[in-house]
């Protein structure tokens, strides 16, 4: 039996090309296959996911797909945006398990927009310690949008510009004030009274006033001499009250002459209690004793009596008593 011809090489090498390139296809879907796959798991498509519902009045700048976050971090995808009832936007957005710790029931929700830049969706978390938000939980966005105060900072600055210009106006009241403060100066400057003329308006009044503060100075010279005078008359020298020291430093002495005679009186006494026999010598003792003591009581009263008559406050009338 005959074998079968061989084929030629043309035909050959086609049939290998043709399976490279099969293989070549085959790796080609393979290694697609392997980085959707790839990307899915790196963006969670194969992680357990919880749902959390946000409402808005206005969507504007939110997409499919934008991250919310939390301190910085992604948690959560936005994955659809529908109008509900009431014209209210709602945005679920798949929050992976893992994550969701992160999300509290008293968490607070905000979709910022700047000047520059896309739109934010952010998660704020007070109390750590709160509740974990459940799945499917609806929450309120709270809307920062920058642009939207715009309109009302021009209108703002608008009205500022109007109030300096009126302020500023000829006949405004920044103006006029201007006007008063250099007639002010005028014033001030010129010959006619000085500063007191300048407050007072006109010259007549500004020599009044010079007039009145030469009276005061005046009335002021007088006092200060008369005080001057008390004070030498009270404090001087022969003063009042150097007078009253003097007597009563006599004073002193009268009222140690008494204090002497009284105990003389005391060993008087003590000598008629001890010695009974000896009454007439212990009588003469005692009369002697007596005008001791009737001639200190006269100098007392001879003191007090010119004390009264130094002492400008004292009584008119003063009298000493003998026993």
């Amino acid at each position: 039996m005959d074998s079968p011809d061989p084929l030629p090489p043309d035909a050959l090498d086609e049939r290998r090309l043709r399976w490279r390139a099969l293989l070549l296809l085959l790796m080609m879907a393979l290694i697609l296959a392997s980085s959707a796959l790839y990307l899915m798991w790196v963006r969670g498509a194969f992680e357990a996911t919880q749902p959390l519902y946000l409402t808005t009045d206005d969507s504007d700048g939110v997409l499919v797909g934008m991250d919310l976050t939390f301190a910085g971090f992604p948690i959560g995808r936005v994955r659809k945006i529908e109008l509900v009832g009431a014209g209210t936007v709602r945005i679920q957005v798949d929050v992976p398990v893992k994550d969701a710790h992160w999300l509290r029931v008293s968490s607070v929700y905000t979709l910022e927009r700047g000047l520059v830049g896309a739109a934010r969706l952010r998660a704020f978390t007070g109390i750590p310690d709160d509740a974990r938000l459940p799945a499917g939980a609806e929450r309120v966005v709270l809307r920062g949008d920058v642009s939207a105060e715009i309109p009302k900072m021009v209108s703002d600055a608008r009205d500022v510009l109007q109030n300096v210009a009126q302020l500023t106006a000829d006949d405004g009241a920044l103006g006029q004030t201007l006007v008063e403060l250099k007639t002010f100066s005028g014033r001030l400057n010129s010959a006619q009274g000085g500063l007191v003329g300048a407050l007072t308006g006109n010259a007549a009044d500004a020599r009044r006033v010079g007039e009145l503060l030469a009276q005061a100075n005046q009335v002021l010279r007088r006092v200060d001499a008369a005080v001057g005078k008390a004070d030498q008359q009270l404090l001087g020298r022969e003063g009042l009250v150097a007078d009253t020291q003097a007597t009563v430093r006599q004073l002193n002495g009268l009222l140690q002459d008494v204090r002497q005679s009284v105990q003389k009186v005391d060993a008087v006494l003590k000598e008629v209690q001890g010695v009974a026999g000896n009454a007439r010598e212990a009588t003469v003792n005692l009369g002697d004793l007596r005008a001791d003591v009737e001639s200190s009581l006269g100098k007392i009263d001879a003191l007090i009596t010119e004390l009264n008559r130094k002492w400008p406050f004292a009584p008119k009338e003063q009298k000493v008593t003998l026993p």
